[in-house]
């Protein structure tokens, strides 16, 4: 009997092992892709989902404030003829808006300024004003507006000294709505420092007594303790003629010694006052010793 053998040679047998090799790597890869491309698809879900929540957590916000004011809501007309069906003039006037609203939105948001939020579908949006004074964030305020063929604020909780309408009407919000919130946050911060500076007065400052004030806080009136034997008051009035600023325009300076008005000191404390914030300078003034 015959028995025939087949061998196989080394050179074919170590090509066959390494094309099993290379299958076996290429399907490791496939299956490194598809993982990777995996994880990559769910971060992206996550990051999504994580910046719709911080949208909506400042959508609450910005909504809970501006219920908690007085202004009635107005319904605009202009609105109300978009819901029923408008002409193409009225649509892209309305588009255009909204996108230059929402350029506003990207700018202001990276300088840490204002945001702009959509409400009523698209119809109409959400700004919110930031007021600081020397690094501290204190009030913020928000302005709803409605995006017909005349841009027009329904709701807002602007204090009523802060001349709105005026600034509505003087300046040029239907054809450049940065210029006017620009404006409108200029006057909001000027108050909002002015205040803050009267705080801080009363904070530090126990030996000077607020006499008057207003409001707005551009007219201040401060009676200050003279050291000496007798212990002479002084009145001391700020004049804030422009409410677009922290300083004041005008320092009046009362007593019923002539000598101590007119004194040099009390002219250098005139100026430090007109130049510095209030309640820097009543520190400077009790380290020279022209106050208690």
């Amino acid at each position: 009997m015959l028995v025939y053998y087949h061998f196989i040679s080394p050179g074919v047998l170590g090509h066959l092992n390494m094309l099993e090799m290379e299958a076996n790597n290429f399907e490791l890869k496939q299956q490194e892709l598809r993982q990777r491309g995996r994880e990559e698809e769910l971060n992206a879900t996550l990051q999504a989902l994580l910046s719709k929540r911080d949208q909506l957590k400042v959508e609450i916000k910005m909504r809970t404030l501006l219920d908690r004011t007085d202004v009635p809501y107005e319904r605009n007309e202009d609105v109300d003829d978009l819901e029923d069906g408008s002409d193409n003039s009225q649509l892209l006037l309305m588009m255009a808006r909204h996108t230059q609203l929402k350029d506003l939105l990207h700018a202001h948001h990276l300088i840490g300024g204002y945001d702009v939020l959509q409400t009523r579908k698209g119809k109409g949006v959400c700004v919110s004003l930031a007021t600081a004074y020397e690094g501290v964030y204190l009030e913020t305020y928000n302005l709803e507006m409605d995006l017909g063929s005349n841009l027009r604020i329904c709701r807002h909780n602007i204090p009523p000294f802060i001349p709105l309408e005026r600034l509505v009407t003087q300046g040029n919000m239907q054809t450049d709505i940065r210029d006017f919130l620009d404006t409108l946050s200029q006057y909001l911060n000027a108050y909002a420092g002015r205040k803050q500076q009267l705080h801080l007065t009363k904070e530090i400052h126990s030996s000077v007594r607020v006499a008057e004030s207003n409001a707005l806080c551009t007219i201040l009136v401060l009676m200050f303790t003279i050291p000496g034997e007798k212990a002479e008051a002084t009145l001391c009035t700020l004049q804030y003629a422009d409410h677009t600023q922290r300083l004041p325009t005008r320092v009046n300076i009362e007593s019923e010694d002539t000598a101590l008005v007119s004194s040099p000191q009390w002219k250098k404390n005139q100026a430090l006052l007109l130049g510095t914030p209030l309640h820097t300078a009543l520190v400077t003034m009790k380290k020279n010793g022209s106050i208690a």
